[in-house]
């Protein structure tokens, strides 16, 4: 199993960036997907999730609204797109999965079991 996410980059206060999970090795049918962070000297925390088959995704409510977790089966990607980016947001972003049922989508980084490599994101004040 492996995860990449891409597409971070230095975007000023109010831009917007999509970042994207390929996965390899398993299928999203059955893998739940979730977006995590940590910003420098900080512990890692979560920012999104989306479940298996049903799709349904949750935020973290500093990204509530400014965050969109979607995801294309077929394709094996994840992508999450930002917008409304704020200093604060500047972070290494990780993706991660875990075989789990449909309903399954956890803002907790324990259950997961397959951790990409992150990508970098640096929000210009």
């Amino acid at each position: 199993v492996q995860l990449q996410a891409s597409g971070g980059g230095l975007v000023p206060t109010g831009g917007s960036l999509r970042l994207s999970c390929a996965a390899s090795g398993l299928s999203l049918d059955d893998h739940a997907i979730g977006w995590f962070r940590r910003a420098p000297g900080k512990e890692r925390e979560a920012v999104a999730c989306v479940g298996s088959s049903t799709g349904i995704a949750r935020y973290v409510d500093s990204t509530k609204g400014r965050f969109t977790v979607s995801k294309d089966n077929a394709k094996k990607t994840v992508f999450l797109q930002m917008n409304s980016l704020k200093p604060d947001d500047t972070a290494v972003y990780y993706c991660a999965a875990v075989r789990r049922g449909a309903a399954f989508c956890s803002l907790v980084s324990s259950p997961y079991t397959n951790w990409g490599q992150g990508t970098l994101v640096t929000v210009s004040s």
